[in-house]
């Protein structure tokens, strides 16, 4: 039985919690500094991990690839399945151009840069970060304001800033369904204490993003950010106390999308000396398609289905009947105890077979594909 030491290293709580961060250190250094590749840095990262844990926490042998396996069914399931299911969803509405009438709606509604700026990175963001996440908001976003007359510095920077609200329910919730499976703490709790402190940035980020035209931006366009900003933080807010974590990026999206429509103020054509300060010049006449009615609702039928869905799987009685799908095993050689001989929460491995985000986006995907028309066999390539 192996008993974990909380002060391994000189019997030194800051010293052993330095020496336990410099595997997360080298990962960070070798991404942003030496620009490594990222399953590269990530298996210095583990290397790192290995000879901490057998140098400093003192490890017994051999049991370091046994420790290692249980992370690995983590990141295979939920999180890369969760990316996988939502990944094909958004490439499915790619492939029938469907994301780009999406994204010409959200557009539509100013030609305003610093509204424009809400509408795209700020709600749009947030969707494609419910939907997807793991960079891809940030990505796609920044190509869309280019594409609208953006700076491209100015597009990643806005871009980046704006994905700060959302990020934490990134991709159906993982960054809160992970380590809630980890601890072994209830999922509704976690994702409330989360959604309790993500509502405060969303109402500082919109006000930061129109300052992209400096303060006659704040100035000019304060009560926009503002109606985006509050009606986002409700909707986050209520979904992760009331409904779900993984609705709440999706909820407020479009709640933050509907309040910029609901204010006149964001409707009001942009000065020529606001859209030359801020643009390049530049634009994509594809913004300017009109797009039929139709189009329109096929395009958000994905969002819709996952809403749906995951709405319904919050039916209490829906909830148990999942729940009794999951499967807890023990982890073989893991035996770890505290310093008072107690095991460890970490020695069970739980496996929600139906009750996780990865598996209920999967009928969302198969209703999509049959919504917008994509064939069986061009649904698996994607």
């Amino acid at each position: 039985m192996y008993v974990h030491e909380l002060q391994p290293v000189a019997d030194s709580p800051g010293l052993s919690a330095l020496v336990a961060a410099l595997p997360l250190v080298i990962v960070l250094a070798l991404l942003g500094g030496v620009r490594l590749k990222a399953h590269l840095a990530g298996l210095t990262g583990l290397l790192a991990a290995a000879l901490v844990a057998c140098l400093a926490v003192r490890h017994a042998r051999g049991t370091d690839a046994l420790r290692r396996r249980p992370g690995s069914r983590l990141g295979l399931f939920p999180i890369l399945w969760i990316v996988v299911n939502a990944l094909w969803v958004y490439r499915m509405t790619v492939h029938t151009r469907h994301f780009d009438v999406l994204r010409r709606s959200f557009v539509r509604l100013s030609d305003d840069p610093r509204i424009q700026a809400l509408v795209v990175a700020f709600c749009f963001g947030a969707l494609l970060a419910a939907l997807a996440g793991f960079g891809a908001p940030v990505a796609i976003c920044s190509a869309m304001l280019v594409a609208l007359g953006f700076d491209p510095v100015r597009a990643a920077v806005v871009a980046l800033v704006a994905n700060a609200a959302p990020v934490a329910f990134g991709a159906m919730g993982t960054a809160v369904v992970t380590p809630a499976q980890g601890t072994g703490l209830p999922l509704d709790t976690v994702a409330s204490v989360v959604g309790r402190q993500t509502p405060l940035l969303a109402l500082v980020v919109p006000l930061a993003l129109v300052g992209v035209d400096g303060r006659r931006g704040l100035r000019e366009t304060w009560v926009p950010a503002l109606a985006c900003g509050t009606a986002f933080a409700v909707a986050q807010f209520a979904a992760t106390d009331y409904a779900s974590a993984q609705l709440a990026d999706i909820g407020a999206a479009l709640a933050g999308a509907a309040a910029l429509a609901a204010v006149p103020h964001a409707r009001v054509p942009a000065p020529e000396a606001v859209r030359a300060s801020v643009l390049t010049g530049t634009r994509s006449e594809a913004s300017d398609e009109r797009d039929p009615r139709a189009e329109v609702v096929r395009a958000y039928t994905p969002s819709a289905l996952v809403v749906v869905i995951f709405s319904v799987a919050q039916i209490p009685a829906v909830e148990d009947r999942l729940a009794q799908t999951t499967r807890t095993y023990d982890r073989p050689f893991l035996g770890v105890v505290d310093p008072d001989g107690n095991p460890v929460g970490g020695n069970l491995f739980t496996w929600p077979v139906v009750a996780t985000g990865g598996t209920l986006v999967l009928p969302a995907g198969i209703g999509t594909a049959a919504v917008l028309g994509v064939h069986a066999r061009v649904a698996l390539g994607e």
